[in-house]
């Protein structure tokens, strides 16, 4: 029992790294909303040239393309493993420990979901659509359909929202590898039947570099990192970020009816692939 405590103490403390990172970054670079105290609150009254020429530009999309995606990839990468020295920041504790608490519990849920769904034939149907194949041709297919159509209809931001969510999954599948080749938990499918689920962390027998780990989910990881960029960018299309989520949910759900994965390794993938995307990738 102490050596599970120890392995899941292990598992959480890797989080700290990357997980609830780049939520809390934008909640401290947010800018306020109330004015500072002994600041006018009413601005005097401007011709119609001068207020237009002092309003703030629109933000602008972050420059991508072909030539531009390597170097984003590298600066993203460095973003995202400098979050531990940005970590001391007092506004990043709340969502640091909001998340390492939900995953905590999940872990502790794992191996009770994990028997359910390694002994029921409910979603039989459900996985002989959602394979871990179709999955991954999926991923894959909504980005290269989004710049496809782009380049035909001559739409720039379609071409950039496909590249910039390639972007987001090579960024995610990046630290997913780092992940899984440094936590080894093993899949609750390759437990024997009687297996003690408890103890899956640094037991699998993946090789280096291969990211066969369990920890966390690969495939949700880059669905949610797809949906987020796509959501984010066409979220003024209400029914966009529904579809998106919606399709990455399905998705993170076909891993644990497949007994690919635990809920807490969805659970992190789905919220590494939403934050990669949003805070690191759109810089939102």
């Amino acid at each position: 029992m102490e050596r599970l405590s120890m392995k899941c103490s292990f598992a959480l403390m890797l989080l700290v790294n990357l997980v609830i990172p780049h939520w809390a970054s934008a909640q401290a670079t947010e800018p306020n909303q109330a004015p500072p105290a002994g600041v006018p609150t009413s601005a005097p009254p401007q011709s119609p040239a001068s207020s237009s020429s002092s309003q703030s530009p629109p933000v602008a999309d972050r420059p991508v393309s072909w030539k531009l995606l390597f170097p984003n990839i590298v600066n993203d990468q460095e973003r995202i493993w400098s979050f531990p020295a940005r970590l001391t920041q007092g506004q990043n504790w709340i969502p640091t420990v909001a998340i390492l608490g939900t995953t905590a519990g999940l872990f502790a849920l794992d191996p009770i979901e994990a028997s359910y769904f390694r002994r029921t034939s409910t979603y039989q149907g459900f996985n002989n659509i959602f394979t871990g194949n179709a999955t991954v041709v999926g991923t894959i297919v909504a980005p290269v359909s989004l710049y496809t159509i782009g380049l035909i209809r001559k739409d720039s931001k379609m071409q950039q929202t496909a590249l910039l969510a390639g972007e987001a999954v090579a960024d995610a599948e990046i630290v997913t590898t780092v992940f899984k080749d440094a936590t080894k938990r093993v899949r609750p499918a390759d437990f024997p039947p009687q297996g003690n689920l408890y103890d899956s962390w640094f037991e699998s027998k993946g090789s280096f570099l291969r990211g066969n780990g369990s920890f966390p989910s690969g495939h949700t990881i880059a669905a949610f990192s797809v949906a987020t960029v796509i959501a984010r960018r066409y979220g003024s299309h209400r029914w966009v970020p529904y579809v998106a989520y919606g399709a990455a949910a399905l998705v993170g759900f076909s891993r644990l009816s497949l007994s690919a994965h635990f809920l807490s390794d969805v659970f992190v993938g789905g919220a590494l692939g939403y934050s990669i995307s949003r805070f690191t990738v759109l810089r939102q």
